[in-house]
Order: structure tokens, then sequence, then C-alpha cells
């Protein structure tokens, strides 16, 4: 199958760039004032390609989407970010480990059951910002020795961390490290009795399964609350302030509020699968539509947080655009077509150029620009891939060794 040239009809979405170029930024999440309304950015694409997508921009909580008036905000006591939405195929992610179920967990567990498992694995955070406001979120036990995940809005320009645990003891808490681009960060605490969650793994999700979410919202005292519904979709992507975009998200009508950003979205055997990140909600309440980072993905840069500070993401070096050919009357997307390379690109020094058309990575197909980039997000600099393009008629496999991110 070939991919549909330039000069002939067929659907291009609009230029998104590779997980790491060029830079972005976040904004400073629930402390300090909340940031001016997304505007959404229309860009002129090539005749006679026409968009694909929704190209829907949402604005903070309180603000409405273009002829909807849904609106889409970050999970907090206060403050907050603009995010967007765009719409693609759904995205298939690595497997983390499992653990044992716990004492007294069914085989075929009640959310109650859920509940009683997974509450003793996630805290209340609160947070003194260093211009003096104060925010919260959840977090989530991952660790026996005191690590602890979160989102980074929820702790990114904190002077003072506090963690309150299920039983109601407090203890402060220090910043191990954050990564804006996933929204992941990594607390820990010096409490040595810990109950870690357990941990499922996105690749065995499927679509209308359980989906129990626990956390915190609104900062309310007594414990965690629980709210369960359905795992909506996955492979989302959120486009977010500083045109930042969050790929391959789960997506959940389980009831969650502000506050619960940082807290676990679990499957009916009360094992993590994502880390609750962002809701839809309008005028009227919510939307039935929130968000969490999976598990694969959170548990990969908690690790690199906690054994490094930081995380040193990939970078192939190139922008593209999702293509599609014509199939029966329909289109049909079939790859990433590179539109420009970046300086000292990992992609064009193994030979790569501009127009090939990315169908796959490691073996695994990739259909559109977002599905490449949630793809690359699990990769980390130095890594090498194979990447198979197709150029003109010709089939060409590449090994990549990917760079290195930098702002």
């Amino acid at each position: 199958m070939n991919p549909v040239p330039s000069s002939q009809s067929g659907t291009r979405r609009p230029d998104i760039p590779d997980p790491v170029w060029p830079s972005t930024e976040w904004p400073a999440g629930p402390i300090g004032p909340p940031p001016t309304p997304f505007e959404p950015q229309v860009e002129a694409d090539e005749a006679p390609r026409r968009r694909d997508g929704w190209g829907i921009a949402l604005g903070i909580i309180g603000g409405a989407l273009l002829g909807t008036g849904v609106t889409l905000g970050v999970l907090g006591l206060t403050g907050g970010f603009d995010d967007g939405v765009i719409a693609e195929p759904a995205t298939t992610l690595a497997a983390v480990p499992t653990t044992a179920a716990p004492p007294g967990l069914s085989a075929a567990p009640s959310v109650t059951d859920v509940a009683a498992a997974a509450i003793p694995s996630i805290v209340a955070v609160e947070v003194l910002g260093e211009d003096g406001g104060r925010g919260g979120g959840s977090g989530v036990v991952y660790r026996e020795d005191g690590f602890i995940i979160t989102n980074n809005h929820v702790v990114s320009g904190a002077a003072e961390i506090f963690v309150i645990f299920s039983d109601g003891i407090g203890y402060s808490a220090e910043l191990v490290g954050t990564d804006p681009l996933t929204d992941i960060a990594v607390i820990s605490s010096e409490r040595t009795d810990l109950a870690p969650i357990r941990l499922g793994a996105a690749s065995d999700l499927v679509i209308g399964e359980r989906a129990v979410a626990v956390g915190n919202p609104l900062g309310l005292l007594g414990g965690p609350s629980v709210t369960t519904g359905i795992l909506s979709a996955t492979g989302r992507s959120l486009a977010v302030e500083g045109d930042n975009i969050l790929y391959g998200l789960l997506q959940t009508d389980a009831p969650i509020t502000r506050g619960s950003s940082g807290g676990a979205l679990l499957d009916g055997e009360a094992k993590l699968i994502g880390i609750t990140t962002a809701i839809g909600v309008s005028d009227v309440g919510a939307e039935g539509l929130g968000f969490a980072v999976p598990v694969d993905l959170a548990v990969s840069v908690a690790d690199d947080l906690i054994a490094d500070g930081q995380v040193r993401h990939a970078l192939l070096g190139i922008s593209g655009t999702t293509v599609t050919e014509g199939l029966d009357g329909a289109t049909v997307p079939i790859g990433v077509e590179v539109s420009t390379l970046g300086t000292d690109s990992a992609y064009a020094a193994v030979g790569g150029q501009i127009s090939d058309v990315i169908v796959a990575i490691e073996g695994a197909k990739v259909t559109s620009i977002q599905e490449l980039i949630a793809r690359l997000r699990m990769r980390r600099a130095g890594d090498e891939i194979t990447v198979r393009s197709l150029r003109g008629d010709q089939e060409l496999t590449f090994t990549v060794e990917l760079g290195e991110w930098t702002e």
C-alpha cells in the first residue's frame, strides 16, 4: 500500500512535532492564577488535501468549547491549564509487571473489594507554592520505601509538600523529580509501613471493561473517594498550554473531580492502569470525560526519576503528518509522512528523508502521528529502534539510535 503523494487527493492532519522537538512549556498547575484561555491555531493546509481529525480547542474550566459548551481542565484544587482534544486510533502499550493479589481480594472482585484493596495506597497531596499559594491533588504509593507517583502539575512550583495517607496520618514529603512532557512526578515520604499499589498492564485493557477511580476530590476530609465506570477509550491525545500534548491517554466515564490529579485509575482487579490527569466539564457539570496517563508510561517515567532525577526523552528529529490512502471510497490512515528534519536528526542520520512515510517502529504498526509519538514516549535517548518507511514504491528499514531532547 503506497501513500498518497502530495499532488494527489487524500487527507493529512496538521503538522505536529515529534515528542521532543521543538521544546514546549507547561503551566504551573495548581499554584497561582489560571492561564489565559487557549486559542486555537489555524494553519493553511496545502491543497488538494484536507484536514482530518476534530481540531477542537478547549479552554480552562469555565470556558466554552466551540459549538458545544464543553471545556477540559486539569484536576486540581486551584488553578488549571488549557487542553484540547485530537481524535486518533487507539494505542497499544507495553505491559508492566504485576504483583500478587492482596489478602482478601476475591477471584471476581466487586467494587467494594477493589476499593478496600486500593484505598491504603492512595494519598492526598497538599502543596505550598514558592509564592505562598496553596494547591493540592492526589498520589499513588508506588514503592514500600516511600516513593509516590503524582502529577507534575500538582507539585510544579512547590516550596513545601505534605502527604496525608488514607488513615489520616500526615508526613512531609520531598520532591524526587518531575517530567512535564508526561505530567508525571515522584515524591517521597519517610513513612515505612506503606502499601504499594498493584500494577496492571495497558496492553491487557479492553474498551468497555470496568474502571474504578480513587483520589481525593476537592480536598475533602475523611480519606479517598471511590467512583466507578468503564474504560471508554485508549490512545487519546490532549493538547495543552504551550503547544505540548499528552499522548496515549486512557479515557473513562468514572466520575473524577478537581483534586483527583495524580490519583489512581484501576481495573476490575484493583490493579493500577493509569494516573488520573484531566477531565472534561461543562457549565452543567461533568461530561463523563476523564483521562489518565497509562500505567506503563507512568511507571517508566517514575523509575527514571527515582534512579536519575530526570527522564532522557528520545528525539527522532522529525515533524510529520498523518497521511491517508483512498480505499473503496473511504480514506484509511496508513502512516506518518515526514514533513521536516531537525538539526542533527537521528532519522536523517541513517538516510531518512523528507516525504518518507513511517509505517512501523520496532515491528509495531504506526498509522498516525499521535500513535508514533505515543510509542516514542516509551523510548529513551540512546535506544536503538527499527523504523520501517515507504519511499515511493520502496519499503525501507532503518536502524535509528534515538537522540536526546533538550530544552
